[in-house]
């Protein structure tokens, strides 16, 4: 990497604490999303940067959908022992077991539309004003649309006409009560500039981002993990390949791609060859042309 790129990291990286330290100055009850993936990894280091060596100013939340993929749990229980931060796990079972969600049926179910009320409980449970999170304007249209400070009303709701204007890294942290703010201090990065950043950093990452032998069965034209989550039935013909996954999410909506990129240089240059976002690997986006965006107005992330 050259002088130039680890200078327009250090712009990047910069900016972002200064955002986490906003956060801190402004808010009550902040928490940090943790999902397992690299983007909340990547803001887990850079809080690291941004506190250290005191503790974080706001605890880690997941929300679990209890399909999630095993590496990554073990990941975050790791993770946490290492970091000695709080974490609080909110769980979509028990929004089904209390009535509040159905889950879905048929080959198709998934449970990851189901999270965003456990995510709203969590947040009211536990009344956080701001929730930091690792989405990034390239991922999808509708992320696009998000201020690095995006207001959602007592709902949870999210209305793009009230969005604010951000000028010169000034960001208005004010909400009445009942509201709380979605932050997301690395969405002028670049799926390209976090993988770059992993690698400056040799931050490491669940085994699933690299090339791997898993027994995976084709649905809807994408790669997905064998699993019981998938109510497979006799026409799913399970194949043994080599795969690696650019998101991480549910397992019955994440779907893997082919590929022999077992390290970060050869991640990169696939990357750098590819035509379709790692959002397209999710088939949770797939459902309709503003899928994303109607989620996010219903209080998804």
């Amino acid at each position: 990497m050259n002088k130039q790129d680890t200078t327009y990291l250090d712009q990047l990286e910069a900016e972002a604490i200064h955002i986490l330290r906003e956060v801190a100055g402004q808010f009550e009850k902040p928490a940090l999303l943790f999902s397992g993936g690299k983007d909340s990894i990547t803001l887990v280091r850079l809080a690291e940067k941004a506190f250290r060596p005191g503790k974080f100013p706001f605890p880690l939340v997941h929300i679990d959908t209890g399909h999630n993929f095993p590496e990554t749990i073990t990941y975050r229980d790791k993770m946490i022992d290492r970091l000695g931060e709080k974490l609080i796990v909110g769980y979509v079972q028990d929004s089904i077991d209390q009535g509040k969600v159905i889950e879905q049926k048929g080959k198709n179910a998934s449970r990851n539309a189901l999270q965003t009320v456990t995510l709203l409980d969590t947040i009211a449970a536990n009344k956080f004003d701001a929730c930091i999170g690792g989405a990034r304007r390239d991922e999808e249209k509708a992320r696009a649309k998000e201020r690095i400070f995006s207001v959602r009303d007592e709902f949870g709701q999210w209305d793009p006409k009230r969005q604010r204007p951000e000028l010169w890294n000034v960001y208005n942290g004010k909400i009445h009560k009942g509201e709380n703010v979605r932050v997301f201090p690395i969405s002028n990065w670049t799926e390209l500039d976090v993988w770059n950043y992993i690698r400056r950093e040799e931050i490491e990452l669940p085994s699933i981002y690299f090339a791997h032998q898993r027994d995976v069965i084709t649905r809807n034209g994408q790669l997905m993990a064998a699993a019981e989550f998938l109510n497979m039935d006799e026409q799913d013909v399970i194949a043994n390949k080599n795969v690696r996954f650019r998101t991480v999410g549910d397992m019955t909506c994440t779907a893997a791609v082919e590929s022999d990129a077992f390290l970060i240089d050869d991640i990169i240059e696939e990357i750098k060859a590819s035509k379709i976002s790692e959002r397209g690997a999710r088939m949770d986006d797939k459902v309709s042309e503003a899928a994303m965006e109607d989620r996010k107005k219903g209080g998804y992330f």
